[in-house]
């Protein structure tokens, strides 16, 4: 078996930034344990898959695997995903449909980049897990869990910081957060620079991942907390990790728009 793998480094304009994910096109999707043996031997926080369809609602089935387990919603791996179909699988296309975990998925071509058509995640204020400031290395100001409007909707916890600072200074310890699971953390801050809206940056240790470079998913959270606290529906983020992406967003009711841009970085075959 030789299957084509594209590697993309995605929610940025240039190679070695953003979040890297693989993206592998196949005929028909093997075995479950395949697919995961696959994502571990790529070590990304992502590895995507597409099987071509041939339905009206769809163009792609699509799926998105960790190091560790098989997710209902990835954002960057989405975008990669779109930028190999608009590149090399259809380039007549000026949108593509996927068919997801998270139901259908629409990515349009746009001036910039990319647009990622994402559910938006309401939440609600709960009360901080004892310890949890700890693990993560500083004591945030609010905790947030979201509704369970989809599986798996409800698999992060959203944690809000006073200041800007305070996010880039976290050290969290994996191992500790592991005794959250199942939730992965997504911490944020309103961003210092008046040219941006908010800043990130994500955890998930219980998937997988240690820090996630560039999360679109999580800002199907983020994005409707700051959208009501700023009294604004179009953000521009930063998340803040060492690798840094830019997303422009923008809240149309129960739908999220997450405009990014993405760089192929590598092209290749795996055989099996």
């Amino acid at each position: 078996m030789r299957i084509p793998i594209y590697q993309v480094d995605a929610f940025t304009d240039k190679p070695f930034g953003g979040n890297p994910a693989a993206v592998c096109p196949l005929v028909a999707f093997p075995s479950d344990e395949l697919l995961q043996k696959i994502a571990i031997e790529n070590n990304l926080s992502e590895t995507a898959y597409l099987v071509r369809l041939d339905g009206d609602e769809a163009d792609f089935h699509l799926r998105w695997f960790t190091p560790g387990t098989e997710v209902t919603l990835c954002g960057h791996a989405t975008l990669a995903s779109a930028h190999t179909v608009f590149n090399h699988l259809a380039s007549e296309l000026d949108q593509v449909r996927f068919q997801t975990l998270s139901g259908i998925l629409t990515v349009d071509r746009a001036e910039h980049g990319f647009t990622m058509d994402f559910p938006a995640i309401s939440c609600q204020l709960m009360e901080t897990p004892s310890g949890l400031g700890t693990a993560l290395g500083a004591e945030p100001a609010q905790v947030f869990k979201p509704d369970a409007i989809y599986e798996g909707a409800d698999r992060d916890l959203l944690i809000v910081y006073p200041r800007e600072q305070a996010v880039a200074d976290l050290a969290p310890n994996m191992e500790a957060l592991k005794a959250f699971a199942p939730y992965g953390f997504v911490c944020t801050a309103k961003a210092d620079n008046p040219d941006i809206d908010f800043v990130s940056r994500c955890f998930f240790p219980n998937h997988g991942i240690g820090e996630d470079p560039v999360t679109g998913s999580a800002h199907s959270l983020s994005a409707p907390y700051w959208a009501q606290t700023l009294g604004k529906n179009r953000l521009q983020a930063c998340q803040i990790s060492a690798r840094r992406g830019d997303l422009l967003l923008e809240l149309k009711g129960d739908r999220l728009n997450i405009t990014g841009q993405a760089v192929e970085v590598m092209q290749g075959t795996i055989s099996l």
